[in-house]
């Protein structure tokens, strides 16, 4: 009990983990059976009182912290906040991060250029289709299945290795670098919704000025004994919270207008039924053209990497068939071949 106690009164974790805290401040005593415990250890001679069973005393001693639930309910929200202010930030910068990578990724725009100049030669006989000056974002994911006459190619496959032979240098080596956004980062975007974010930013606003509350009624009701380092640690937190809230709430506001940016940018409608554009539509159509897209580019990148390998090999074959050693035939009766002969019959004998 005694751990327990310089836990709360000095908000130290290392003395005991916060979820014993957690799990002692969900099983306080109510107040009614508070209320029983006190009076039958006030009504009770001593030795009646340790025939109180072992749940109840520890109650009751619990109860014998100064303010343990005020102060143990300040500990665990700290901990709460600092989760969740971290996850609404990792999801934040998962918006922000595509919405910027969508709006100024050059290799992006290439790729993009190519599926409108090969929509456009393929429909080249339509004067409507055919002279396009962009396209719809839904049709990404149906690339896959615009396919050659005899089946053995798709527009994706051809635009990406159109692509690898003519826009990226280093094709088929380690340098050779993936033109779009991983797939994974949009399907994470996807995932996102601005209303659950707005919903917590504002949940956890109302939570922290509960706690300042909590913390100001701790330190009025303490004993100066009991009032620092609670009273230095926990103002502090509340002090840096609002800032990082306040902080995160501006990021939110951010990435909502960049969200709005990129739809404006792409042209993009909601879908039947629905108000505005959500990001599970929008990058869910990002996510499966990019993962078309990178399956295929690996498995170019290798074909390239073979075929260079293979050039390589083959050039030095033909340089090394090429090249020819000559060799000079020994004239027998030269000075020089008199003297080695000479040489080699002195050192035999």
């Amino acid at each position: 009990m005694k751990d327990i106690q310089q836990a709360v009164l000095t908000v130290d974790n290392s003395v005991v983990d916060l979820e014993t805290i957690e799990a002692l401040y969900e099983n306080r005593a109510t107040t009614d059976e508070m209320d029983k415990i006190k009076r039958h250890y006030d009504n009770s001679k001593e030795d009646e009182v340790k025939l109180l069973d072992k749940p109840e005393q520890f109650l009751y001693e619990l109860s014998q912290i100064p303010d343990f639930a005020g102060r143990a309910h300040c500990i665990i929200f700290q901990s709460v906040f600092l989760d969740t202010i971290s996850s609404i930030r990792r999801k934040v910068d998962v918006i922000s991060n595509v919405c910027k990578v969508l709006l100024e990724c050059s290799s992006l725009r290439d790729v993009m250029g190519l599926v409108l100049a090969f929509g456009n030669y393929m429909n080249g006989g339509n004067r409507t289709r055919g002279q396009a000056d962009g396209f719809g974002l839904e049709i990404l994911p149906k690339l896959k299945d615009v396919k050659s006459r005899d089946n053995r190619i798709n527009l994706v496959d051809y635009v990406v290795l159109y692509y690898l032979r003519n826009f990226d240098k280093h094709a088929g080596t380690d340098k050779s670098v993936f033109p779009l956004p991983e797939p994974q980062d949009f399907f994470q975007a996807a995932q996102v919704k601005f209303d659950d974010l707005t919903k917590d930013i504002r949940k956890l606003k109302r939570d922290l000025t509960a706690c300042e509350r909590d913390v100001q009624k701790v330190c009025i009701n303490s004993s100066e004994e009991h009032l620092q380092p609670f009273k230095e640690k926990m103002e502090g937190f509340v002090s840096a919270a609002q800032k990082e809230h306040s902080a995160e709430e501006d990021r939110l506001n951010t990435a909502q207008k960049s969200f709005q940016d990129m739809v404006s940018y792409f042209g993009l409608k909601p879908k039947s039924g629905d108000k505005d554009v959500a990001p599970s539509y929008v990058f869910m159509l990002w996510y499966e053209f990019c993962n078309d897209f990178k399956n295929t580019w690996k498995r170019q990148s290798k074909n390239i990497s073979k075929e260079r390998l293979k050039e390589a090999q083959e050039n030095i074959k033909k340089i090394t068939a090429e090249k020819r050693v000559e060799t000079k035939k020994i004239n027998g009766n030269s000075l020089k071949e008199r003297l080695r002969q000479k040489e080699a019959g002195v050192s035999s004998s």
